[in-house]
């Protein structure tokens, strides 16, 4: 009799995914804006932080040891405690000197827990589950995840940015609204004081109202006013110069890709008018910001400034860090606000500056995440349930020998080759849109694109696009868990390829009402969502047998390369060609899914209640 057999999944399923995807997003997103709120480098933020993805390629590697030794109940239970681990050691070691260092140590930590983590809760969905009820509750795996990805790059970065404005000197505030005017961008004068009417410590802003008419700038007037402010702000103190490397071309851009973009050019690029493509920018303008009184010797008072609220169509292109000292407390620190060239409407931000306590404030996150997972080790350890064929498979005599039977026996799989196949060209389509759907829609319409602005952008992906993404998730679960995989495998490659036909539509008509490109997102959002659902179903039918946590794992670092490869030439093709063609290209490259499909060997009954007898 199996234990556990009355466990709801709706008790584990969706806490075990929000707990998979929490790691994820720390390691990944909140990890850099954590240092950049610390004063790292933006060189070092990214060639460290990128090295954090490794473990999450490299876990089809170790995946057959989750598999061999111990139950895959008892590998999430430990790595939810090594997580909860791993963050309260960058809670205690953000306030110390060499931080960067040993903060970096623990987000490894975090990382290689976090990737196995992954391989365990995976091969226990499929443990802890019958086919059927793998299909239901795909899509609402899946929406639990994406919950986890919104709660760590929205609520986490609020709750640092709460206690660090409850901890310094008072917020600093200010407003920008745009107006169907020009204006004309001059030299502000420099305006030091050395002393004030108050004995208050506090920041003096120079303007709290700003107006930023809709002017646009030519590139090279824009450029020396960046390049003032900049200036500027280091040799006063204010900011550091960050890290600079030359690259020298490579042997493979000399004698490959450039012979061959050249080619490809002549016969396939497309015309663009040389017009407005980067030689246009938005209206600049400037806030300067001074301390009332100076701090103690020795004293560092750092002031973070960003967008509070509005139009994201203004943002802060210099000043977003600021340095005070007692050496230059009483001279101006500029902050250079820029409006998008394509913006032709009235727009407004409110942007705020807080200088409370950063490293304090991030510890105190970091501790209630630790304080969340430490509740996710409890609650998992009684609510998870004990199916009975969640066991260990190798004794430790003979583990290595069971370790390389684990991918001997997935090569061996009846149908690996069209499997294979299927696995790495299903999204050979989307993972090149995927990369360049975004930029479509914010270049320039005299370089191909919509010239949609940055807010209309993150209004179409951030809710109209993720609310159709869920919902096809979950229609496809329930679709799926009612006539089984086989029947519906078809339909769901054509929901995932076909509205692509959308960026087609797009590129060559060029619509200028919002509305029309937002529902053609929708559509294509939508048809991911419900599309993807055969994908993961997939996977899960594939890697079924002894090993399946390890070749599943396997599974998903193919699933990887397939997005990896196509992914990192789309934006050198689109570049050749044009985005009309480029659309038509990735609409050409889901013709192999369709034909894979054909020669796929799949149980009609997979994914189907089974009747009791």
């Amino acid at each position: 009799m199996k234990q556990g057999k009355s466990t709801s999944p709706w008790a584990w399923v969706p806490s075990l995914y929000f707990a998979e995807g929490i790691p994820y997003v720390v390691v990944m997103t909140v990890s850099v804006i954590m240092y950049k709120r610390l004063g790292i480098s933006n060189a070092d933020i990214a060639l460290y932080t990128s090295w954090l993805y490794l473990p999450w390629v490299i876990k089809p590697f170790w995946s057959p040891v989750v598999d061999l030794l111990k139950t895959k109940r008892w590998w999430i239970i430990i790595m939810q405690l090594l997580i909860g681990g791993g963050l309260a050691g960058v809670a205690l070691t953000i306030p110390v000197p060499d931080f960067f260092q040993y903060t970096l140590a623990f987000f490894w930590l975090l990382a290689f827990s976090s990737a196995t983590h992954d391989i365990a809760a995976d091969g226990f969905y499929m443990l802890g589950l019958d086919e059927h009820k793998q299909a239901y509750f795909i899509g609402i795996r899946s929406t639990f995840y994406r919950l986890s990805m919104i709660t760590g790059q929205g609520l986490l970065i609020i709750l640092a940015g709460f206690i660090e404005s409850s901890t310094g000197l008072e917020t600093v505030q200010f407003s920008v609204t745009t107006q169907k005017t020009t204006t004309k961008w001059e030299i502000p004068a420099e305006t030091a004081t050395q002393s004030s009417n108050t004995t208050e410590q506090q920041f003096i802003v120079s303007q709290s109202d700003i107006t930023l008419g809709l002017n646009n700038l030519q590139r090279e007037q824009a450029k020396a006013i960046k390049e003032w402010t900049h200036t500027a702000n280091l040799y006063n103190g204010f900011a550091e110069a960050d890290k600079k490397v030359e690259k020298q071309p490579s042997w493979w851009s000399r004698s490959v890709s450039d012979p061959l973009k050249t080619k490809l050019k002549e016969a396939f690029g497309a015309e663009t008018k040389e017009i407005n493509d980067g030689q246009i920018q938005g209206n600049l303008a400037v806030v300067g910001i001074h301390l009332s009184t100076s701090p103690e010797p020795g004293e560092i008072i750092v002031l973070n400034l960003d967008r509070k609220r509005g139009a994201k169509d203004l943002s802060i292109v210099d000043g977003q860090r600021l340095t005070f000292t007692n050496q230059n407390w009483n001279k101006e620190a500029w902050v250079l606000i820029q409006a998008d060239p394509k913006l032709t409407t009235i727009a407004s931000a409110n942007f705020q500056g807080l200088s409370g306590n950063i490293p304090f404030a991030w510890s105190v996150t970091f501790f209630v995440l630790t304080g969340l997972f430490v509740c996710f080790f409890l609650y998992h350890r009684f609510a998870l349930p004990k199916p009975a064929s969640d066991k260990a498979v190798a004794e430790s005599k003979n583990m290595l020998k069971e370790f390389l039977n684990t991918f001997v026996s997935f090569f061996k799989k009846e149908n690996l080759g069209m499997a294979m196949i299927f696995i790495l060209v299903f999204r050979l389509g989307e993972s090149q849109l995927v990369k360049l759907a975004s930029p479509f829609l914010l270049d320039a319409r005299e370089a191909g694109g919509l010239g949609l602005t940055t807010g209309n952008v993150g209004l179409i992906y951030g809710t109209i696009g993720i609310l159709f993404l869920t919902l096809g998730g979950l229609i496809g679960g329930w679709l799926a868990s009612r006539n089984g995989l086989k029947h519906w495998i078809w339909w769901m490659t054509l929901a995932i390829n076909l509205p692509n036909l959308t960026y087609v539509y797009l590129s060559f008509f060029t619509p200028e009402s919002m509305w029309l490109v937002a529902a053609s997102v929708a559509v294509e959002q939508f048809g991911y969502g419900f599309g993807f659902t055969a994908y993961m179903l997939y996977l899960i039918y594939f890697a079924e047998g002894k090993s399946k946590t390890a070749h599943y794992a396997i599974c998903t670092g193919l699933m990887a390369l397939g997005m990896m490869i196509p992914g990192m030439i789309s934006g050198w093709l689109q570049e050749i060609i044009g985005y009309q063609n480029f659309f038509i290209w990735v609409m050409i490259c889901t013709i192999p899914s369709f034909l894979v499909i054909r020669f796929l060997k799949i149980d009609p009954n997979f994914g189907i209640k089974k009747q009791k007898q």
